[in-house]
């Protein structure tokens, strides 16, 4: 099933994004998620690629695995790094014969230790030249892209974010992703920019569950997220680690019901490859007047 399906339906779409493994140990940690994950029935999962595409046979084994064995919708990302136009052909193909429908088209991160992103020979620049070859390539496939409330990291403003975004979904994208946030006001803002500037595909709010104060503090520094001020006050006045779980997952709460309460289509969550604050923080929000099936 195509991903821009689920949109016209009725009922919220709850999503889930793993990461390939890196170890055994990882791999087995992983499927004891999806099967813990599973009877929530997800929409869809997504599976990330690595910084520098290092993990691009991972991931497009991982998602074709899914999809074969547990039967759940799978979405595999897709960035231009280190791939030519022809290696991406083959890529398409691939993903094409496992079965795969919908893809997320990214430019990718430089690989580990470099800080400026240099586009493969024979490869492209941006995502939305990713999204326009897949379009070329075959038209069947669903495409999804990322979005950023606070603005990508490399933009110089807000307007300039929203243009490229703008022409990303020009070139053929069905859905967008949000990165992750903390503060709603910067998803319903953005919302409302990219719709005055055109832009009608539906928008998928991410959100982390915080359960790692430094995990939290790595992770926005890379992407450009911030933390309000009162959530970081409390998480650093946490007496335990448990305690920054438990205030972690009540804001995750606080903050899907706001969204979906307030229009949103659902919720992609960032699992981190862990089942347990998804699952306590889904259950919490279906227990809710919040018109959540």
């Amino acid at each position: 099933m195509k991903i821009r399906d689920l949109f016209n339906r009725p009922e919220r779409i709850f999503s889930f994004e793993f990461f390939p493994p890196k170890t055994p140990e990882g791999e087995e940690g992983l499927r004891a998620t999806i099967r813990d994950l599973k009877p929530l029935n997800p929409a869809f999962v997504s599976v990330t690629y690595g910084a520098g595409g290092s993990t691009r046979a991972q991931t497009i084994d991982l998602v074709s695995r899914i999809k074969r064995e547990t039967g759940i919708e799978s979405m595999a990302h897709l960035t231009c790094i280190g791939a030519s136009r022809i290696e991406l052909t083959d890529i398409l193909a691939g993903l094409r014969s496992d079965g795969i429908e919908n893809i997320l088209a990214l430019r990718g991160d430089p690989p580990k230790g470099e800080t400026a992103f240099v586009p493969a020979a024979g490869g492209f620049a941006h995502a939305s030249d990713l999204v326009a070859f897949i379009r070329a390539h075959d038209g069947t496939f669903c495409v999804g892209g990322a979005a950023y409330p606070e603005g990508h990291v490399e933009s110089r403003s807000l307007d300039e974010d929203l243009r490229h975004l703008k022409t990303k979904v020009d070139a053929g994208c069905d859905f967008l992703i949000t990165q992750l946030f903390f503060d709603n006001r910067f998803y319903f803002d953005f919302v409302g920019r990219a719709r005055a500037a055109g832009i009608a595909v539906p928008i998928l709010p991410g959100i982390m569950p915080v359960t790692n104060l430094d995990q939290l503090k790595r992770f926005t520094s890379m992407c450009g997220a911030s933390i309000p001020e009162e959530l970081m006050l409390r998480l650093e006045q946490a007496p335990s680690v448990e305690s920054v779980r438990e205030i972690g997952i009540d804001h995750a709460v606080r903050q899907c019901g706001e969204l979906i309460s307030r229009g949103a289509s659902g919720i992609h969550f960032y699992t981190l490859n862990q089942s347990k604050a998804t699952r306590e923080i889904l259950a919490r929000i279906r227990s809710k007047d919040w018109g959540v099936a």
